[in-house]
């Protein structure tokens, strides 16, 4: 059965997208069959991974609110490894369309549920908010991984989130985990970088990978491309970066072979 991590944060601008895609092609890379879920109206993990959200006929809006099939739109990527179901900007009326449902914080885990035999690890990118589609996404996931930029306010709006994974655990997903804290867009020439990854850790000690996340202008530009950073810039530090983080969560997860 695979492994469902959603990537949330409601803060914007935390590189959840970039860590969703790049994670996602790094597990695929590491021969672990591999979908990311883009549950974010912006559609930008859709697009980065090279499929225009304007073309996208029925996305995971659909396979919520009208029972469409999810195995029937998973597209392909550039990576043999790596599927996607995509995104498009009627999500956004989604959370509108699903408030009178019965069980509505547990569609997204009715759809998905089927999927689980079929790969490894599925990857949830939510979007940056703390909506009836995050939840959803979190209701679904069996862990959550929660990035963190190392900038001024980065922990502004961690103890929310925190406390919102509080209640989904009691009232909606009991075995709900945390993942992981993971640092992004560390500049190691900023002394503010350094500080945050201190204190980060100093509050959260073990909840925090290993692995940081450097800012990168590579990163930046693959998803321009449709591409992720791994099929765009192999050798490159944002490359590494999130292949050690894929080899950290392999390990975490009792895939001893791929993290040696």
């Amino acid at each position: 059965m695979g492994k469902i991590i959603a990537i949330a944060n409601q803060k914007g601008g935390v590189g959840k997208t970039t860590t969703a895609m790049n994670l996602a092609a790094s597990l695929a890379v590491l021969e672990f069959k591999t979908l990311v879920i883009d549950a974010d109206p912006q559609a930008n993990t859709t697009s980065g991974l090279g499929h225009d959200p304007k073309s996208i006929e029925a996305s995971i809006y659909e396979c919520m609110v009208d029972g469409v099939n999810v195995k029937e739109i998973i597209r392909k990527t550039s990576l043999d490894n790596l599927d996607l179901v995509p995104s498009h900007i009627d999500l956004v009326g989604a959370e509108v369309e699903m408030i009178n449902l019965e069980n509505r914080e547990e569609k997204m885990k009715e759809v998905i549920s089927s999927l689980r035999e079929l790969y490894d690890f599925i990857i949830i990118d939510c979007s940056p908010s703390l909506g009836l589609i995050t939840i959803n996404a979190l209701t679904a996931a069996n862990s959550i991984i929660i990035p963190v930029q190392c900038e001024y306010f980065a922990l502004e709006g961690l103890g929310k989130l925190l406390n919102t994974i509080k209640i989904i655990q009691t009232r909606l997903n009991p075995d709900l985990e945390i993942e992981g804290i993971l640092l992004t867009m560390y500049d190691v020439r900023l002394r503010l970088s350094n500080q945050v990854v201190e204190e980060v850790r100093f509050h959260f000690k073990n909840m925090v990978f290993d692995t940081i996340i450097p800012r990168n202008v590579r990163l930046s530009e693959s998803p321009s491309f449709g591409l992720p950073v791994i099929s765009f810039d192999a050798d490159g530090k944002g490359s590494i970066a999130y292949l050690n983080l894929a080899g950290e969560i392999a390990k975490k997860n009792g895939h001893q072979q791929v993290a040696d």
